[in-house]
């Protein structure tokens, strides 16, 4: 290693840590070490579903994915490194099959729209007008937010760390975090398997490891990585243009910009560990839950099927600044499979935070601090 001090290190090299590692050099601080232990967008950006969305019942899920997609929309011009992203704004579906599901997605759509969502409550026919081989029985209606959609998560993190690199960012790949070195209640050095990195200010961005990577530091994280399998099909000409979700039945399809399907599904029986291996079981489950919703789909050819780590909070929401009792070590983690689509305002909140301006936005509800106090953030349940 040809230097060995930082003004911030970065553990993590997915979306939230390339992300805050550019908007800290756009706010004037370049000192600053990337580090990851494989190679960029590895870990759980690059094994997620790839589907940004503003529907949600939470002010401030709806507040955090609108801002991101508003960045979304300009960044191939913003980052201007000759990569596309391939953001795919067609929107996303989501179907209500129960009165309770149906009386929440009002009260969703009535917050999304106090808010400046673009989002409408149709009816079953209007759903199948959008996706025409949508099996509607037993579809009771249906929201529609024509701005969300698909963007491609290795092109979008690498973009980010070239124009992090282009302002003067050092990047370590295939570089392993080993111990993390405090003093007094303050971080002083990172230990690496490329040598040691003196600074002052950390952020964990680490993603399914964030809970090993905080205890380094002697930081208790209740998170914990949980297992979440996706597949991709052949390639077929466009027929589906949202992102369908279905709560009820547990799954989401969508149609990627090169013509392939990407699908999955919660399965609540998923390991809780350190697991990215693929099964049999998945895939038969999908195949049986996808059958009666988009029948033609459930004819189409598997290439390749994938796992990846959810970094799952006890509330099921991001865990975003800095730890009250060591200076210096910021967290971004707990994402709960919805990291990829917070990774502008994840990297603008992070980078205000850590430069020592004040966030743009107040995320002192997403403190660690909330689990002591049982002041718990939770999406307002629809099944």
């Amino acid at each position: 290693m040809s230097k060995n001090t930082a003004e911030v290190v970065i553990i993590g090299g997915g979306i939230s840590g390339c992300a805050t590692a550019y908007y800290l050099a756009k706010l004037g601080v370049t000192d600053i070490v990337v580090i990851e232990k494989d190679f960029l967008a590895s870990g759980s950006t690059g094994r997620c579903g790839a589907g940004v969305r503003q529907q949600w019942g939470l002010k401030m899920n709806v507040l955090l994915s609108k801002e991101s997609i508003k960045a979304y929309e300009t960044l191939n011009e913003e980052l201007d490194t000759g990569l596309d992203i391939e953001f795919k704004q067609e929107g996303y579906l989501m179907l209500a099959y129960t009165e309770k599901m149906v009386e929440q997605y009002k009260k969703n759509v009535a917050l999304q729209k106090a808010l400046g969502i673009e989002v409408e409550l149709i009816t079953s026919e209007e759903a199948k007008e959008i996706v025409p081989y949508l099996n509607t029985e037993g579809l009771l209606a249906a929201t529609f937010c024509p701005t969300d959609g698909h963007i491609n998560p290795f092109i979008t993190t690498n973009s980010y760390a070239e124009a992090a690199r282009r302002l003067g960012v050092r990047i370590l790949t295939f570089t392993e975090v080993t111990g993390i070195d405090v003093e007094k209640g303050r971080v002083v050095a990172v230990e690496t398997t490329k040598g040691k990195i003196f600074t002052n200010k950390v952020l964990n961005a680490a993603g399914g490891y964030s809970r090993e990577v905080a205890a380094m530091a002697g930081v208790k994280l209740p998170t914990h990585p949980e297992r979440h399998q996706i597949l991709v099909t052949e390639a077929v000409a466009p027929v589906q243009g949202p992102m369908v979700i279905s709560l009820h039945h547990g799954i989401y399809c969508q149609q990627a910009p090169h013509g392939s399907f990407i699908m999955g599904f919660g399965d609540p029986n998923e390991l809780k560990e350190h697991v990215i291996t693929s099964t049999w079981h998945f895939l038969e489950e999908m195949a049986a839950k996808i059958l009666p919703l988009l029948p033609p789909l459930a004819e189409l050819r598997v290439v390749r099927q994938w796992a990846g780590l959810y970094n799952m909070s006890p509330d099921a929401q991001p865990i975003l600044g800095e730890v009250p009792q060591l200076q210096g070590f910021y967290n971004a983690v707990g994402f709960s499979g919805h990291g990829f689509m917070l990774g502008p305002v994840t990297g603008r909140l992070m980078a205000e935070l850590i430069s020592g301006r004040q966030p743009h936005m107040d995320i002192s509800p997403l403190s660690l601090e909330r689990f002591e106090k049982g002041e718990l953030l939770r999406e307002p349940s629809v099944v």
